[in-house]
């Protein structure tokens, strides 16, 4: 098992083979644990999955082509958080506008928005809940992250005051290990987080903002797209 090749890549730091057990990640016997195995290269993990799709329109059924792009990944959490973040770099557009003396680029999503919702639905999904994966879902007005399982104390997310929501981990050993490669902050929400880096967006506006929706099923980030509807004759779409 070499689940720190990814993030040593991506983030300059790795769990060496001594720490295994004590991160975890295998047992005194030197079999994988739960977490052990949804952070294997080849997960064994069935439903360890991330299905990404580009819709054409506003909803899955959105004209002659409904799906632009799609792909299945599988694999470990760390390659299935890289794999769903370059998709969704690979399918959004950034524009710009010319200032006096430089020019100001005006992205679709925040990345560290989608990036932090991305964690979370790894972090935070129900294992247990066979026959569904999580979903990033690119439509022309918004992107959805869904993962299946609601908020581990049963709540809504929708009724809390996501600034305040004490952090409750489902899967620890996995949070524990995202928060030690450097994916994630041990303290402080992930959500207000999510709503926050969206604010601070230059084109941002009070229409664009982030939500939340949780069930016993499910949860789902919806953020929307910031450029969607500006026809501005002084911006210039990039590839």
């Amino acid at each position: 098992m070499r689940a720190d090749m990814y993030s040593e890549s991506w983030t300059g730091k790795s769990v060496e083979d001594k720490n295994y057990e004590s991160f975890g990640m295998i047992g005194t016997r030197g079999k994988l644990t739960n977490a052990g195995a949804l952070l294997a290269d080849e997960s064994p993990v069935r439903y360890s999955r991330v299905f990404c799709t580009r819709w054409s329109g506003k909803n899955k059924s959105g004209g002659i082509v409904d799906a632009l792009n799609h792909e299945e990944y599988s694999g470990s959490v760390i390659s299935l958080l890289n794999d769903a973040e370059a998709f969704i770099k690979n399918n959004i557009k950034t524009i710009w506008k010319k200032l006096s003396n430089s020019r100001l680029e005006l992205p679709e999503y925040v990345h560290r928005s989608y990036f932090e919702a991305l964690v979370n639905a790894l972090i935070h999904r129900d294992y247990l809940m066979n026959g569904s994966e999580v979903h990033v879902d690119i439509f022309d007005d918004r992107l959805e992250i869904y993962s299946p399982g609601g908020m581990p104390d049963g709540t809504k997310v929708q009724d809390r005051n996501i600034r305040v929501i004490p952090s409750i981990r489902r899967n620890p050993v996995l949070a524990d290990i995202f928060a030690r490669l450097g994916y994630m902050e041990r303290s402080g929400s992930v959500l207000g987080k999510i709503r926050d880096s969206y604010e601070r967006s230059a084109n941002f506006a009070e229409s664009k903002e982030p939500s939340f929706h949780s069930d016993r099923g499910q949860f789902v980030v919806t953020l929307p797209n910031l450029n969607y509807a500006e026809r501005l004759s002084v911006i210039l779409f990039l590839n």
